[in-house]
């Protein structure tokens, strides 16, 4: 059975390897071109092709399929068919139409919740107890096509973006291995969307990170984690951009403290994080509640526990954060 497989990220890397170790005919990947990356600016590739080519697989890095020639390219390579991870760029019915076996999409949510570029973000935003993975088959629309296979997978607490996007890839790989040869075997009867229930995660943009202290500090904690790893949520201090990187909501009523000033945490009151947390000092009044943070970091500088960050700033209680403004 030959497949050309079309991913870009770190995500898609254990879907790869997972149609390799499984002994398909991988005769294509498409990935992004070679970028700029890091402080340099060096020219890098994507994870997705330097795992291609560890691999042996022939690399492909059009920057738009609709691009001259990019088609009968892909055609010429006579795929059965095209399993996509994370790609970047949206399949017009052109591309779909090539490989007899269809297009099969690899997406992190429990669609139709969570269509969209950013899925696991957005769970963790939406205070999802749940979230998973879907594989479908594509059509010309945003994640709407028909189901082939799901699984749930519990966001737990500490979940950040980073650590459920690490989870969501494992499962990813696991259940393209179980559903690939069903359905190349004509054994699953897919299942259409229930448009009612469908919701949208839009693209995060640098200033979705920017933390408005006057907002519930379970917003604002969920915000936290759905912005960890990028682009990091952040407040200011005296003009100073600071990230905070972990934290931890206490649904305290009452507060006669204005949202984004620092507090001491009483013993009391620390009693009641987890244990991961209980030595922790630092709390901040939000709009509702306090928000504990647990790892901060300063401009130009290495990210810090709390008690550690406390002690590098002087006279810290009783100063406020915020308003976050730029990026």
């Amino acid at each position: 059975m030959r497949i050309v497989f079309m991913g870009t990220p770190e995500f898609a890397l254990p879907s790869l390897h997972r149609l390799a170790q499984d002994g398909y005919d991988i005769v294509g990947v498409y990935t992004r071109a070679d970028q700029p990356a890091g402080r340099g600016r060096t020219i890098t590739p994507s994870p997705v092709k330097t795992a291609a080519l560890e691999l042996g697989l022939p690399v492909f890095q059009p920057s738009s399929l609709r691009q001259p020639g990019a088609l009968e390219e892909l055609a010429s390579l006579r795929p059965d068919v095209i399993v996509v991870c994370a790609f970047g760029q949206i399949l017009r019915q052109p591309v779909l139409d090539i490989p007899p076996k269809g297009v099969v999409n690899i997406h992190p949510s429990l669609l139709p919740r969570h269509r969209g570029a950013t899925p696991i973000q957005a769970a963790i935003l939406a205070g999802d107890e749940e979230t998973g993975v879907s594989i479908m088959l594509m059509d010309p629309g945003m994640d709407t096509g028909p189901i082939l296979r799901q699984r749930p997978l519990a966001v737990s607490p500490w979940d950040s973006a980073g650590s459920l996007s690490e989870k969501l890839a494992r499962l990813a790989a696991d259940l393209l291995g179980e559903t690939l040869p069903l359905w190349l075997a004509g054994e699953i009867a897919p299942l259409p969307q229930d448009e009612a229930q469908a919701t949208y995660a839009p693209l995060i943009q640098k200033e979705d990170a920017a933390i408005d202290w006057t907002r519930p500090a379970f917003d604002i904690w969920r915000q936290v984690r759905a912005m960890n790893p990028w682009p990091g949520a952040f407040t200011t201090l005296d003009g100073e951009m600071i990230h905070v990187w972990e934290a931890w909501p206490l649904p305290i009523a009452g507060g006669t403290s204005a949202p984004g000033t620092v507090l001491p945490l009483p013993p009391v009151q620390r009693q009641k994080l987890p244990p991961e947390a209980q030595q922790e000092a630092l709390a901040v009044q939000t709009g509702e509640g306090l928000l504990v943070l647990l790892r901060l970091q300063r401009a130009g500088r290495r990210a810090l526990p709390a008690a550690e960050f406390v002690r590098g700033l002087r006279n810290l209680f009783g100063r406020r954060f915020g308003p976050a403004e730029g990026g």
